[in-house]
């Protein structure tokens, strides 16, 4: 469905004013390993914005308007199937950015991307990371290190999704999704995660249940706390080592830009 990005609602999610807190652009991995000039430079354009729980920041087919730079939100990239079924192809949070269509294939969508944790982020227009891009700088190398990041998540989990059994892909998910957050604290309902896996409703409620019988999880009405991830990181497969290790191989953590 063609289309712009979804107007921004920030009934799930504080203001700013509300909070007292302003997120800064650094809280982004990307953001925070340019160089001083090429961070000077885009800092004037930036915009913070609130990312909802539940927002639809862009349908696959449509042309994009910004690029989203989460910083304390998760967004998932799905792909939606012609009779409405979807699955989870990689999730992005303050590691990445949203929108890699801008320099990659000229600005139309593949998938969905919805936000599946909410938080914030920062969005510069498709304008700025076109000409930012243009100058083969560092925002540039860090762009395609990150697509490059983005295609191996993405492979690994069609991997997963058709060799490994539900109850690893759930532990993949759990720990993917908490490398990108502070704390051991998820809120993700069964229905989400099925919607993300592809799988029914039931299924994940089971091996849920397996994991909090077993002590590692403790699930309650969409939140899910982490009692034991060195246990958690035993029972998953290896996509979920993959993936972390190919980030840290190309997108290595910077020193971040002195505020």
């Amino acid at each position: 469905m063609a289309g712009v990005e979804k107007s921004v609602s920030s009934v799930a999610t504080p203001t700013v004013a509300a909070t007292g807190a302003r997120p800064s652009p650094k809280q982004n991995q990307l953001l925070a390993a340019l160089t001083a000039e090429s961070y000077n430079r885009l800092l004037p354009e930036l915009e913070l914005v609130p990312m909802p729980l539940g927002w639809a920041i862009y349908e696959s087919g449509d042309r994009l308007r910004y690029a989203y730079f989460p910083t304390t939100s998760i967004v998932s990239l799905l792909y939606i199937m012609e009779d409405g079924a979807s699955a989870e192809m990689a999730i992005t949070g303050n590691e990445g950015l949203i929108g890699i269509s801008l320099f990659m294939s000229g600005g139309i969508t593949s998938n969905r991307a919805v936000v599946q944790n909410a938080g914030y982020g920062y969005r510069l227009k498709a304008s700025t990371v076109k000409s930012e891009f243009a100058l083969s700088g560092i925002f540039q190398q860090l762009s395609l290190r990150y697509t490059q990041a983005l295609i191996t998540q993405t492979a690994q989990t069609a991997v997963c999704n058709r060799h490994h059994m539900l109850e690893q892909q759930l532990c993949r998910l759990l720990l993917l999704n908490l490398d990108r957050l502070e704390g051991n604290e998820l809120l993700l309902t069964q229905e989400l995660i099925a919607h993300n896996l592809g799988v029914r409703r039931e299924s994940v409620t089971e091996a849920a249940c397996k994991l909090q019988t077993d002590g590692l999880i403790r699930y309650h009405r969409g939140h899910i706390t982490v009692l034991n991830r060195p246990s958690l990181e035993n029972r998953v497969c290896e996509c979920y080592t993959a993936v972390k290790n190919e980030f840290k191989r190309l997108l290595p953590q910077p020193q971040r830009l002195a505020a």
